[in-house]
Order: C-alpha cells, then sequence, then structure tokens
C-alpha cells in the first residue's frame, strides 16, 4: 500500500514521489558503493562503465560502446584514451571497415572487466534480492523506457 506522500504529487515533495530523483538518488547511491568496492583498481565510474559494458569480451566500435554506456562517442573518446593509456583496452579498424576504431579489451582489462562484473552482480543481488523476478524485470524495463526518451 502507498503512503500519502506517494500517492499524492501535489502533496509531496518532488523527492517523494518523483522516480527519475529515486533513480538519481540510486544512481548517486550505487555509484559510491562501487566506487568503495573497487576503489584498488583506480578508475572513474566513466572507466568502470565501459569495462563493465566491454566485459563480455566482445568487441564494440566506439559508436556501439557510446550506446551501451549512455554518452556520445565524442565524450566517450577521453575515457577510451585514459584505457588504452593504462592497457585495458586496445584500439584498431574493424575488419571489413577501416573507418571503424573498434575497441577491444587486452589480458588485463578483461582481468578488471571480470572483476567489475561480479561486483555489479554482487551490488545488484544485495540491492535487489529481496524483490521478485517478476519486480527486476519491471524495473529493468522502466529503466529501458528511461534510456529511449525522445530529446
Amino acid at each position: 500500500m502507498k503512503s500519502d506522500s506517494v500517492s499524492s504529487p501535489s502533496s509531496a515533495t518532488p523527492a517523494d514521489w518523483s522516480a527519475l530523483l529515486a533513480l538519481q538518488r540510486a544512481t548517486h547511491a550505487t555509484l559510491q558503493v562501487l566506487a568503495a568496492e573497487l576503489v584498488d583498481l583506480d578508475l572513474t565510474a566513466s572507466e568502470i562503465n565501459a569495462l563493465a559494458n566491454l566485459a563480455d569480451g566482445r568487441g564494440r566500435t566506439v559508436s556501439e560502446l557510446g550506446a551501451a554506456v549512455g554518452t556520445r562517442p565524442t565524450t566517450l573518446t577521453s575515457v577510451l584514451d585514459r584505457l588504452e593509456r593504462r592497457g585495458h583496452i586496445t584500439r584498431g579498424a574493424r575488419p571489413g571497415d577501416r573507418r571503424a576504431v573498434l575497441i577491444e579489451l587486452t589480458g588485463t582489462g578483461q582481468e578488471t572487466a571480470g572483476t567489475i562484473r561480479r561486483t555489479i552482480a554482487d551490488l545488484e543481488r544485495r540491492a535487489l534480492g529481496g524483490l521478485s523476478a517478476e519486480a527486476v524485470a519491471t524495473l529493468r524495463t522502466a529503466l529501458e523506457a528511461l534510456t529511449e526518451v525522445p530529446s
């Protein structure tokens, strides 16, 4: 059952009823936990996000990785520069399309990305473990809808 402050946006503060503000709070909270648990990796949140999205071992173009991490390819360039300098990724021509830059993990990058993915999975289990599979699926559907918001 919903509390009165949640069911009545006119009488509640935005923080009480806004799904977007709740998402923002959740994002900040999870980023803080991830930063603390992955502090030894000495990576920024953007670098962690990029490596987590490459953890499956499949190379991606800058455009594909940008879409996966939720940022423009031009914004991603400095993140990729840092990851390449640290030996986590390589950038090369995509077979069959020399104009497209293919991002791939190095051995070190694979190890680091695996650590990141395991940490994220553990955090997700701790945070969402009390929810039903249906509730988690609904959450994922809602989050996917938010990524498709027209500008």
